[in-house]
């Protein structure tokens, strides 16, 4: 325990910084489908959503990938008795909707909105297709303008045509704020003009969710339950959400996006002068009154750090830095010394 302590003045000795790590994911469609005959495909008796793992999902080494579900606004032209699942799709979108979209000013959950300005007006996503990341994929949140998806969007399978890549074009200037979950952008079909004319979906970053509009599959949206290329409304409403989840499964090409990672640092300079911290208080300095490391009594102090010990006001021990090696200090230099603390 020491017994010299050195304050540390919050002004010239602390300093705060904030880094941002990316790391590049890339998920291909084969994972999604085909690759373990469905075995990392985790239905549920709810059926409101289904799970992909990279591996069979009952394997100790699995990794919950992203879910799929499916949903529709009450106020779609889908929406009716007759449609199969017909309130767990009104739910899906409500839930969704009121966490992504949240509030207007009478208390009614808004609709998620083509090109964000949900003030504006302009075309609302009523039906649409969630992709929810895993936290251990998107990390803190996705990288503004690195999302991109590949999807089929016509032809019969196994003879799917006509790829269609999704991607946030011009996110990373242009994201929006206008969500209680954070920020977003929009995903549009081109990159050569991204307008609302082009824009198919949502891409929430902090959440980790991807919303897709049905009209992307409104020519063919053919999967396992499916024996005849159908179009997103016929499935949307003749078909449950398992088998929504399948077909669109089926459909992805790829995914790839860059997550990130924040990292928060307190760095303290820990200053030791020419005067300062030349004597040991290990009870081994000293022998018979005589310090060991001085030959003769003419010699100067000299100690050896070894240690940075971090107090807090009352003389608690809250951390310790180690040296990779023993530093000599004795009257003739001065040390500073540089302790980072990450969170």
């Amino acid at each position: 325990m020491a017994t010299t302590f050195k304050t540390l003045n919050s002004a010239n000795d602390v300093t705060s910084t904030r880094t941002l790590l990316h790391e590049a994911i890339p998920l291909t469609g084969t994972i999604a489908s085909g690759t373990y005959n469905e075995n990392n495909i985790k239905t549920y008796s709810h059926g409101m959503f289904e799970s992909v793992y990279d591996y069979p999902y009952l394997s100790s080494s699995a990794n919950h990938i992203f879910d799929i579900t499916t949903g529709y606004a009450s106020n779609s032209t889908l929406s009716g008795s007759a449609s199969v699942q017909n309130s767990k799709k009104l739910n899906i979108y409500s839930q969704m909707a009121q966490v992504l979209v949240g509030y207007d000013a009478t208390g009614s959950i808004q609709s998620f909105d083509q090109d964000g300005d949900i003030a504006g007006g302009g075309t609302k996503i009523k039906e649409a297709l969630f992709v929810n990341f895993s936290r251990l994929l998107s990390k803190d949140e996705m990288k503004k303008g690195s999302f991109e998806m590949a999807v089929y969007t016509a032809g019969a399978m196994p003879a799917l045509t006509t790829t269609l890549t999704i991607a946030d074009h011009g996110a990373a200037t242009a994201y929006k704020v206008n969500s209680p979950a954070g920020e977003y952008g929009i995903l549009y079909t081109s990159s050569a003009v991204p307008n609302a004319a082009s824009g198919v979906g949502l891409i929430y970053y902090q959440a980790g969710v991807a919303v897709l509009t049905g009209s992307v599959f409104a020519a063919s949206l053919m999967g396992p339950g499916v024996t005849v290329a159908t179009g997103y409304s016929a499935i949307a409403t003749g078909s449950t959400i398992d088998v929504m989840a399948n077909c669109y499964r089926n459909r992805l090409h790829n995914i790839s996006f860059n997550n990130t990672v924040e990292l928060n640092s307190t760095v303290y300079f820990c200053r030791a002068s020419h005067n300062e911290f030349n004597y040991s208080n290990n009870p081994t300095y000293l022998s018979e009154s005589q310090i060991r490391v001085k030959n003769s009594t003419t010699d100067n102090p000299v100690s050896y750090v070894t240690t940075v010990g971090l107090y807090s006001s009352d003389n608690e021990l809250l951390a310790v830095a180690k040296l990779s090696e023993p530093l000599k200090k004795d009257p003739s230099t001065e040390v500073t010394l540089r302790v980072r603390l990450d969170f």
